[in-house]
């Protein structure tokens, strides 16, 4: 059981991925938010496309839906709560839920805020999670759709998977991400560190993603809500978790 991950540059900022069951030879798209990047990497590959695993409406995440569907005949899935805005969708899914693609079982998780109909992908057997533009790298989505109290939930239950699970995220942020960061946990060596090294990579035409859990946890200002030197330069020592993320969500906002 083996399973092959292409992760590539698509519109300005976002990523494009493929993932491909090695066992059964079948393919999906996570979105689908350019068409020609798409068809060349499949192509490049040699694979044909049979789902497109859809994470929320936005058109930049839904763009190419149709022109794949009539390309490939390929089967779209997406979250119940956004279907009459997702197109060509033939199969809805919701928290909890669980398919097989390929030898893979694939978790549904509701992540709303970004969007109401937002939702990730895990699968447990890779190890891997698709979060699209819930989490980033040092960064989560900005709230269009729901409410800080919303993302700050949804952003835990994201935390509850294994920390060594890896993370592949809607958009290449993190450079942006990481200045901000640094402005709320100046003191966090392992953030600074990153960051520079986020700035090389940056330099150099590389991504920054995919990410981990654990990398996240441990630099992203936005999942550190209870470290005491953030609540304090915050002024905001004895504010529940949730007021200090929407605290650094308004900053970041307005950086």
């Amino acid at each position: 059981m083996a399973l092959t991950i292409d992760q590539f540059p698509c519109r300005s900022d976002n990523f494009g991925v493929l993932i491909h069951d090695t066992e059964t030879n079948q393919t999906a798209s996570i979105d689908a938010p350019e068409f020609q990047p798409i068809i060349d990497r499949l192509a490049d590959r040699g694979w044909s496309l049979d789902t497109i695993l859809v994470t929320h409406h936005h058109a930049d995440h839904v763009e190419a839906n149709l022109t794949l569907k009539t390309a490939y005949d390929c089967t779209i899935v997406g979250p119940a709560g956004g279907a009459r805005q997702i197109p060509g969708i033939d199969r809805t899914v919701d928290d909890g839920d669980t398919f097989n693609f390929g030898t893979f079982e694939v978790r549904v998780i509701t992540t709303p805020g970004h969007t109401l109909d937002h939702i990730g992908y895990y699968l447990p057997g890779a190890g891997i999670a698709f979060v699209a533009d819930t989490l980033f790298a040092l960064g989560c989505g900005r709230v269009f759709e729901g409410t800080p109290a919303m993302m700050w939930e949804s952003l835990q239950k994201l935390m509850t998977l294994p920390d060594d699970t890896t993370i592949y995220c809607g958009h290449e942020y993190t450079q942006a991400n990481a200045r901000f960061a640094v402005t709320i946990e100046p003191d966090n060596l392992q953030l600074v560190a990153r960051a520079e090294d986020i700035d090389a990579l940056r330099a150099a035409g590389k991504p920054t993603l995919p990410t981990t859990i654990a990398l996240e946890k441990a630099t992203n200002p936005f999942l550190r809500v209870d470290q005491p030197g953030i609540r304090r330069r915050l002024r905001l020592e004895d504010a529940p978790a949730a007021e200090v993320f929407a605290e650094i969500r308004k900053r970041k906002d307005n950086f």
